[in-house]
């Protein structure tokens, strides 16, 4: 083939690393297998107020997936450069290409190499393709393939746990105590519901979680691990690295909602795992109420092809009635980048996600009520984590956003405000839990995905139904400076550019949750059958919450 039987790929541009290192000869050889993104039949219906309309599974997939003429189009034109198709989901929109690195660079134009560069968040260095620039594909694909991801598997996202500082760390909870303030509706522990979990590395084991949910007296959910792309439930025994992070959010979703059964996808830290493993658990059987993603990045640290197949893969779980929960960051609203600019992160600005924010908590266990909540902002005296929130510079601002008094943005456009609610993540008022059968107390808007996603599984069981964009519910009727049904208004503090205040804003977003009142927000203010008496799963003395075994499949 020549030149002129190419075309770009728009939005695949990646920028320089900064102190990237050259790390080696690529061995030219290498098999390499990446995702390749393909266009919908149909772009997806929208509602009035621009959320995709719900649908079936099977729906989404016939109207709105693949068309399968397109994924044998793309195996005939890669096939000359030594490329073979490894598998493809028309319904998921996504096929995977393997072949030699030689390969790859012919086809997709891309030069790659090996260089060593620090991780996200600063938790050492990783060696890893990369490459610079723009792809190509061939012009026979042009409209046809979107995205090409996982040519360059530079780390893509970073955790949003915070460890407590033991001698900082004066106040911890139990997530059930956490439930217990925010009023998470009597008689639901989220039964017959199905949670999903975002992962980008690390694990659990089947023994921490027996003692850890049997000394909150709370049945052990089922946890199901499922690998994508490769990568598995491995537990590194590194209670600070990411087995933190996945401890915490199975933890946290397992004790406040017991009932619903979790399933924890692993992939690789890259943008093709990411995009993936989202993928993959929007259109699981049986499909979830909610998935809960502890995990992102700065927008502008994404290429655009990438950031716009997650949110489509987001979209897709909005179509099937999932809701997505999304930490919204711990890095306040520059959301560590150095330019003294604001910056929201994704996939937290994504329009179609649940973004969640942090605060503050102080309330009496005993009693189960707040004392005083206010934006979580450590500052650099309690090492610098605040919550993330601010406008987006990607995402326009979604209709059901319009009236919310979101501010334009720097450069005075107006955009997807970020957080849309928010809950406990000071590690300083932090989550009790069991990480590596060592006790630690986390924190971080990490914390507050799976809190939602939690809550979002009760309320699901609660209403017999699944609520995909529950944002055009919360948002309804709202009003600038104005407090929101369902919500404790969060009105102290900052996380740098913004301030909290009345009304929605872009610390805390609506604000914390009252689980009950949001019930009956959901339940359009009718009475929901068998939504009464004990509180189960909050305080660990309901009902059929003795310990017992685990239900644990890929625990090692």
């Amino acid at each position: 083939m020549t030149d002129h039987s190419f075309v770009p790929l728009p939005g695949s541009e990646r920028r320089a690393l900064p102190q990237a290192e050259p790390a080696g000869a690529m061995d030219e050889s290498e098999r390499i297998e990446v995702t390749l993104v393909t266009r919908r039949r149909a772009e997806l219906r929208r509602d009035a107020s621009g959320a995709p309309v719900r649908m079936s599974r099977a729906e989404l997939q016939q109207r709105h997936g693949t068309n399968p003429a397109d994924v044998e189009l793309v195996a005939r034109s890669l096939s000359p450069f030594g490329l073979e198709v490894t598998g493809s989901d028309a319904g998921a929109r996504r096929v995977t290409v393997a072949g030699p690195a030689s390969a790859m660079s012919a086809a997709f134009g891309a030069e790659l190499s090996l260089v060593t560069s620090r991780a996200p968040g600063g938790r050492g260095e990783v060696t890893h393709r990369y490459r610079e620039g723009g792809l190509r594909i061939p012009a026979d694909l042009a409209g046809i393939v979107l995205a090409v991801l996982g040519l360059d598997n530079r780390p893509q996202a970073r955790s949003q746990a915070r460890m407590a500082d033991s001698a900082a760390a004066t106040t911890s909870y139990t997530p059930p105590q956490v439930a217990e303030f925010y009023q998470f509706p009597l008689g639901t522990d989220g039964t017959g519901q199905t949670l999903g979990i975002i992962e980008l590395g690390g694990g659990f084991s089947a023994a921490d979680l027996s003692n850890y949910f049997s000394s909150l007296g709370v049945s052990v959910p089922s946890v199901t691990a499922q690998g994508i792309d490769g990568a598995s439930n491995v537990a590194d025994q590194d209670p600070n690295g990411a087995d933190g992070e996945v401890l915490l959010d199975i933890e946290v979703a397992g004790s406040v909602a017991p009932g619903a059964a979790q399933v924890v996808y692993f992939a690789p830290n890259t943008d093709q795992g990411f995009v993936d493993a989202v993928t993959a658990a929007v259109h699981a059987t049986p499909t979830p109420a909610a998935v809960s993603i502890s995990w992102g990045q700065s927008e502008d640290s994404w290429t655009p092809q990438a950031r716009s197949a997650l949110d489509a893969a987001i979209a897709d779980g909005v179509a099937l009635g999932v809701t997505v929960c999304v930490a919204a960051g711990d890095n306040g609203s520059g959301d560590g980048v150095t330019d003294g600019n604001p910056h929201v992160d994704f996939p937290a600005s994504s329009p179609h996600a649940l973004a969640c924010g942090g605060t503050s908590l102080q309330g009496n266990p005993a009693t189960g009520v707040i004392t005083a909540e206010t934006t979580w902002n450590d500052g650099p005296a309690g090492g610098g984590g605040a919550g993330g929130g601010g406008v987006s510079d990607t995402f326009g601002q979604p209709a059901w956003q319009a009236d919310a008094g979101v501010p334009a943005t720097a450069g005075g456009a107006s955009g997807r405000g970020v957080p849309d609610v928010a809950g406990n993540a000071d590690p300083a008022t932090g989550y009790q839990v069991l990480v590596d059968g060592q006790q630690a107390v986390i924190g971080g808007t990490s914390a507050v995905a799976p809190l939602w996603a939690g809550l979002i599984c009760r309320l699901a069981q609660a209403t017999g139904s699944k609520f995909g964009l529950v944002q055009e519910t919360l948002y309804a009727g709202i009003q600038p400076g104005q407090d929101v049904p369902g919500f404790q208004d969060i009105t102290t503090g900052n996380n740098g550019a913004y301030s909290a205040g009345p009304g929605w804003d872009a610390c805390t977003g609506l604000g914390s949750p009252n689980g009950t009142a949001l019930l009956s927000l959901v339940s359009g203010g009718t009475a929901v059958a068998g939504v009464t008496g004990v509180v189960t799963g909050v305080t660990g003395t309901g009902a059929g919450y003795e310990p017992d075994e685990p239900s644990v499949a890929g625990a090692p």
